[in-house]
């Protein structure tokens, strides 16, 4: 009864939130007046779709990381952490830099889904054979893939031109004004049926997160299942960061307060983390854009920024059990 109470309670403040985010801003926009004859409806239009980008990609992130951490079986695997973000950005830069985005609106997704399971696969790999430090490795593996993807993208930056430069650079640090409304359409239908996909497989899921034998043991086969579920997410991480950048965190931050308000049951967290990542990252673009107005903060620093002292205190706590 808890879980559909907390389900309904963010279907209900999803269009509340959406409301509210629409009408802040550098210029308040009263929600009365939005079918007004002095509707200012360029604003509200930008406003509405950067908002629906929000959600996609906040959306995207948070099932994501509910899957990472469930197959990987460990609490602070998220994709910006696992370094699965940084290679979907690898890729989206490649697209960007050689100008094949500009030739095909699936380039930026394609390369992106590409750099992404590389990366994914180098940390599987890199952390095969740990036995008891597998969950550890996982961690040290994703850190240093992360890191590669980081010096390739300065490699990257250092060699394009002025104009290249700018757009790669303000998509890095996390920017939600769609370019493309063709490609925000696309990237939700990609988190909607990765949502659905993953809440199928979410009894294997959990059966996963208890490790490769006890799924043995239950008739599911760990290898197809552990990567129908990591491409899944890894698709839906790549679909994120084509379109928005790097922003890192909301995989991380939204599970872990899901499972302390809802328990570790993945057919429930997989739809409670779609609705409640979306919100959340709504929440911090709108703080972004009015914090410092005129000038727009990325939206990538604000979730650092809660995001990272949230890491640290999940460590300490794990260390503490």
């Amino acid at each position: 009864m808890k879980n559909k109470i907390i389900f309904g309670a963010l279907v209900l403040l999803l269009p509340a939130v959406f409301l509210i985010c629409v009408s802040i801003g550098g210029t308040f926009i009263n929600p009365m007046n939005f079918f007004g004859e002095d509707m200012s409806a360029n604003l509200l239009e930008l406003r509405f779709f950067r908002l629906l980008t929000a959600f996609t990609v906040g959306a995207a992130l948070a099932v994501s990381g509910v899957a990472y951490q469930a197959v990987l079986r460990n609490p602070l695997a998220e994709p910006f952490i696992l370094g699965i973000s940084g290679g979907a950005s690898v890729g989206a830069a490649i697209a960007i830099a050689s100008g094949i985005s500009a030739y095909t609106l699936f380039a930026i997704p394609a390369l992106s889904f590409l750099g992404a399971i590389v990366i994914l696969s180098l940390v599987l790999i890199l952390s095969r054979g740990a036995g008891s430090e597998y969950s550890t490795n996982i961690m040290l593996s994703g850190i240093i893939a992360g890191s590669v993807c980081s010096s390739l993208l300065m490699f990257m930056i250092s060699v394009m031109d002025v104009e290249t430069l700018h757009s790669v650079t303000w998509w890095m640090l996390g920017s939600l004004q769609p370019g493309s409304r063709s490609l925000l359409y696309m990237v939700l239908s990609f988190s909607v049926a990765g949502v659905v996909l993953l809440f199928i497989l979410g009894r294997d899921a959990d059966t996963l997160s208890m490790g490769e034998e006890v799924a043995f043991h239950f008739g599911i086969s760990p290898r197809v299942s552990g990567l129908i579920i990591l491409g899944t997410a890894s698709l839906l991480t790549a679909a994120a960061v084509s379109m928005s950048g790097i922003i890192g965190f909301v995989g991380l931050i939204v599970p872990h307060i899901l499972r302390r308000l809802c328990g570790a049951t993945h057919r429930r967290l997989f739809p409670l983390a779609f609705f409640a990542g979306g919100i959340f990252l709504m929440l911090c673009d709108t703080f972004a854009r009015t914090l410092l107005f005129p000038k727009e903060i990325p939206v990538g620093v604000i979730t650092a920024s809660l995001g990272g002292p949230f890491f640290i205190w999940l460590i300490n706590r794990k260390k503490k059990r």
